[in-house]
């Protein structure tokens, strides 16, 4: 081969994930970044009621709508804790066995979440008692019994509550939820204890039990953000190469058949749990892109959630392109498996509206068709990487052929087309009859489309 080793990393990292194209030409797979994913948002930009009831339907296809009663928010509560009865026995003075609220209502009374026989789940929640399952459900309620009577009274205050007209630990709870933000402001005027619990406070009680027990959505900030910049350099710079030795032997041997061409390592813990139909993914490898990426979508009014992905990508270097630098393995052939430091930006934008419109941003500000091309941002690919869940207009169909280890907490991710997928899963079962691989099918930008197909530009 004459092309050089520079020339094939150029072109090779930028595309990035297409792992197991059965075709010969070779593919690379950039790297990956390791941060410490925290959630920070502005206030202005928190998600509120009409964020937690979509992401209380899409993702546990849990509806609290209308006037809701203490059985519906038991359900709905055991439903996005995944929580189960131990099978031991526990009897309610009004749930029978056979009843459709017993397994959640058991669960929760084993949790500590309900405390007494009778469940009344007919009854029509109240402000309360939503709130004293809500504080319980989100593991609050050791700090709560922590409060003496008047750190009570000066948080109840606030609502213009009368603690000694609750019990003490209701008192306690409600005054635990004023104080962290399980109740937020906007629910402050004219709250009544044992008044009926509205749709909108149920929701927001249900999603922040999500957000203290780590179920929402994860991520680094938002595109708007002032301080985004200094968050998404904290990720990058804490960010290393992926190591799943288990998982890398199956895949290696694969790349050695040539099988696959190449493929990414992803940590799951790092995974942003956005809604499907708001969410897109963009890969590269280069830490200025990123930030660049960031302030184009801010110039183009596309604000979204930003959260930073850790990603190894692997490929083979053939040893007549010379060194191949570190984090190499030699295969018996002579050649090597490279393994590359990328990431994957996750956005979840506002609307599908602004979804859509990333494609024609990037098309003008971050795709290059030329080799002397300007006016573009830093480090821009041939043929980047975005891709979707959900369908997309001017969108094409591949598949993840993912591999997973119930010991770990990664997953290898070979790409092919769909039409190679079958062969791909039954090679790489050839090579371990017990790996577990899920197919998954999902939505790729065009020009990463038609480099799977071969083209190079």
């Amino acid at each position: 081969m004459t092309k050089s080793i520079a020339s094939y990393a150029k072109l090779f990292t930028a595309l990035l994930l297409s792992a197991s194209i059965i075709f010969a030409q070779p593919a690379a797979f950039a790297a990956s970044v390791v941060p410490v994913a925290t959630v920070a948002v502005a206030a202005s930009q928190e998600d509120g009621v009409p964020q937690y009831k979509q992401f209380l339907q899409e993702k546990y296809n849990v509806k609290l709508a209308g006037e809701i009663t203490k059985g519906q928010f038991i359900n709905a509560i055991a439903s996005v804790l995944k929580v189960k009865p131990s099978g031991k026995e526990v009897v309610f003075t009004d749930v029978k066995e056979t009843d459709a609220l017993f397994p959640a209502a058991t669960a929760l009374y084993e949790e500590g979440i309900l405390t007494g026989t009778a469940i009344q789940g007919e009854e029509t929640l109240t402000n309360v008692v939503a709130i004293s399952i809500a504080v319980r459900a989100a593991d609050l309620k050791e700090l709560a019994y922590t409060y003496p009577a008047a750190k009570v009274n000066k948080a109840l205050s606030a609502i213009n509550v009368n603690g000694s007209t609750l019990g003490t630990k209701v008192a306690q709870e409600l005054a635990l939820a004023v104080d962290t933000g399980l109740l937020p402001a906007e629910f402050y005027a004219n709250f009544k204890p044992k008044g009926i619990a509205s749709e909108q406070l149920i929701n927001t009680l249900a999603g922040k039990v999500l957000i203290t027990k780590g179920l929402y959505k994860q991520y680094i900030g938002y595109v708007n953000d002032a301080d985004i910049y200094n968050k998404l350099n904290s990720a990058y710079k804490t960010s290393d190469i992926i190591d799943a030795p288990k998982l890398q032997k199956i895949v290696n041997t694969a790349l050695e058949q040539e099988l696959i061409t190449g493929y990414s390592i992803k940590d799951s813990r790092f995974e942003p749990n956005f809604i499907s139909s708001l969410e897109l993914s963009y890969g590269h490898s280069n830490y200025n892109h990123a930030v660049q990426l960031i302030g184009l979508l801010r110039s183009e009014g596309l604000n979204a959630k930003v959260q930073f992905e850790p990603k190894t990508s692997a490929f083979v270097h053939l040893a007549e392109w010379g060194n191949p630098g570190p984090n190499v393995v030699q295969i018996a052939n002579g050649n090597y498996i490279a393994y590359a430091k990328e990431y994957d930006l996750k956005f979840e934008f506002a609307t599908v509206a602004d979804k859509a419109a990333f494609d024609a941003v990037i098309e003008k500000y971050a795709k290059k068709n030329e080799d002397d091309q300007t006016s573009l941002i830093a480090s821009s690919w041939w043929q980047p990487l975005y891709y979707s869940a959900t369908e997309l207009n001017g969108y094409a169909q591949i598949t993840n052929n993912q591999i997973t280890d119930a010991d770990s907490p990664y997953t290898v991710n070979p790409y092919s087309l769909n039409e190679n997928s079958e062969k791909v899963i039954a090679g790489l079962k050839a090579i371990d009859p017990d790996v577990t691989i899920k197919p998954v099918k999902f939505w790729v930008d065009l020009p990463f489309f038609r480099y799977l197909h071969g083209e190079s530009k």
